[in-house]
């Protein structure tokens, strides 16, 4: 609750100002059957049409006063509430750009759009009951008994009754609600999970007939989520007539009791009108509250999954004193032990010790899960070891400023992103500060210029959200030149040519060789024809080195290579190779 409510920052006197007109509109309403009973007892049953006069314009005066307060009250509290979920929601969004991989995997991609959407408006909402109905409601509760008291201490006895039997029902009530609320947000995130999904796959939806089936399971998770909210809010329902059943009971006994009081002489008539106002205000005061426990107590669940993301520190953090400068693209893994979960016994890397020059192009092969990616991942410190350690250029990559090492180390992964805008745009991820003349020699480097200038717009052409208006082989090439503006001292390439030619791969290789002979160069593949021409290529096998030599060595004496080699060869080669 701290952690949210600290996002109130610039807001602060707007809730302020709202609480204070609060209560200033609180007092005049409160105020206002008292003078009722004056302008009865003091004008009406006396005759004295000045008394009325008088106290008929001191109510109109207030009657305005207490619109005014309230007004302005209303506004500031929208203002407090919506840069409280503005605030939220850019300390979240900040918080997530710090996330290693490993943070992001503790946080569902779903469950993080479900706390920036459903849970902070939900607290934004709560905010805005609390600064204007949770002020307004004790206030007037406290004040109209205050009155009720000096008015009648025998009849605010009925009151008591009522809230005694209010504050039993609608407490069980918000217990068990509670505990329903925390299911409802969690299939929130199932439901943003079956959208997500299914919008992103919805090709591959198509292709294979299966939008029945789509259907169908987002209608079991909008169930789940339909039953447990009717669930809840049918529990909810009880407080209306629980209301009601406090608010009849106290009408018919202070009739009851009032009327023999006036019969008696021991109360006016205008202290009971006065007094049913004052009923009605206690009441409703407690209705409002009731109204507000249920919004906290949705709001709670909500505020624990913010708090969660805002709480979460990044696992990898820059050192006191980090090394601002790459020497080189050297790199060295030092007895490596690695997985993904700490703990959990499954090593994706197991004493890996490799030793790579700067300079070098070096192959990497293997096959499905044998550490391949996590082997690059390391390099770049997207996650850290658990044992051993990774160094580039002579220092382990722990010591580096994280910005700096990353500029160095440059990496086009295995699922190729592309955003919304121009491709000079997207180009300029690689290096804001790129000419469009450097942008045209990386994308002739990757081999990208040859459909770039087909296209009617060229580099000003724009590229639709996520890539989808171009193909796989165009998108892949794109990334490559992105990542050579960079003008790394490390490359890695993590199987990011399997979707164009072997032509179109050759020649990107030999550009490489060209444009960036100092560069070191790692190339994850799955095809021979990618990486027989390196210095060296590394044969990984369940996470440890099964083999590292050239080419030639490799065909001679290491089994898997052979196999690998001679199943692609013999089978007449890559797609687009002659047999």
């Amino acid at each position: 609750m701290r952690k949210v409510l600290q996002q109130l920052k610039q807001y602060k006197r707007e809730t302020f100002l709202c609480i204070g007109l609060t209560a200033l509109e609180v007092i005049m309403e409160i105020l206002m059957p008292f003078i009722t009973s004056i302008i009865i007892d003091r004008g009406l049953e006396a005759g004295n049409l000045s008394v009325v006069y008088r106290y008929g314009g001191l109510m109109v005066v207030m009657a305005f006063l207490s619109l005014i307060f309230g007004a302005f009250a209303g506004r500031n509290a929208a203002g407090a509430s919506s840069g409280l979920a503005a605030n939220l929601r850019e300390a979240i969004y900040a918080n997530i750009q710090t996330f290693s991989f490993s943070n992001i995997d503790k946080f569902s991609v779903p469950g993080l759009v479900t706390r920036m959407t459903t849970d902070i408006t939900n607290v934004q909402n709560a905010f805005m009951m609390v600064i204007r109905v949770a002020v307004r409601a004790p206030l007037n509760f406290i004040f109209s008994f205050a009155m009720c008291m000096i008015i009648s201490q025998r009849l605010s006895a009925m009151f008591l009754i009522a809230v005694v039997f209010l504050i039993a029902v609608i407490g069980s009530i918000m217990v068990i609600t509670l505990r329903i609320f925390n299911q409802v947000f969690r299939r929130y995130d199932d439901l943003n999970a079956s959208v997500q999904e299914n919008v992103t796959a919805i090709r591959v939806v198509k292709a294979f007939v299966r939008e029945d089936y789509e259907n169908q399971k987002f209608s079991k998770a909008s169930r789940m989520l339909y039953d447990l909210s009717v669930k809840a809010e049918g529990l909810l329902a009880f407080n209306n007539p629980a209301m009601m059943v406090a608010v009849y009971f106290c009408i018919i006994s202070v009739s009851w009791f009032g009327a023999k009081f006036i019969v008696g002489g021991s109360m006016t008539t205008g202290d009971l009108t006065s007094l049913f106002s004052y009923i009605m205000s206690l009441l409703m005061s407690l209705m409002m509250l009731s109204m507000v426990i249920v919004m906290i107590s949705m709001s709670l669940s909500s505020i624990r999954r913010i708090s969660e993301v805002l709480n979460e520190k990044a696992d990898l953090a820059d050192p006191k004193d980090p090394v601002l400068e790459v020497a080189d693209g050297r790199i060295d893994f030092n007895h490596v032990n690695f997985s993904y979960k700490h703990g959990s016994g499954k090593s994706a890397l197991a004493d890996l010790d490799l030793h790579i020059e700067s300079g070098e192009t070096i192959g990497v092969i293997g096959g499905t899960g044998s550490g391949k990616s996590s082997l690059v991942n390391l390099i770049c410190r997207l996650y850290d070891v658990d044992e051993g350690s990774v160094c580039v250029g002579g220092v382990d990559v722990r010591d580096y400023d994280t910005e700096v090492l990353r500029n160095q180390v440059s990496v086009v992964l295995q699922k190729n992103t592309l955003f919304s805008g121009t491709i000079l745009e997207n180009l300029r991820w690689g290096n804001p500060d790129a000419t469009e003349e450097e942008c045209r020699e990386a994308c002739r480097a990757a081999c990208a210029d040859e459909f770039i200038e087909r296209m009617p717009e060229g580099y000003q052409t724009r590229i639709e959200r996520g890539g989808s208006n171009v193909s796989g082989g165009q998108k892949q090439r794109l990334c490559i030149a992105r990542a050579l503006l960079k003008k790394p001292k490390v490359l890695i390439l993590d199987d990011s040519t399997s979707a164009v030619d072997t032509a179109t791969d050759a020649s990107i290789r030999a550009s490489f060789a060209r444009e960036i002979p100092g560069t070191t160069k790692l190339i994850i593949a799955q095809r021979i024809s990618s990486v027989q021409d390196a210095d060296r290529i590394l044969v990984l096998e369940d996470g440890r080195i099964n083999a590292f030599d050239t080419h030639e060595n490799l065909l001679k004496t290491n089994a898997i290579y052979q196999d690998i080699y001679h199943s692609q060869m013999e089978g007449g080669g890559d797609f687009d190779m002659p047999a």
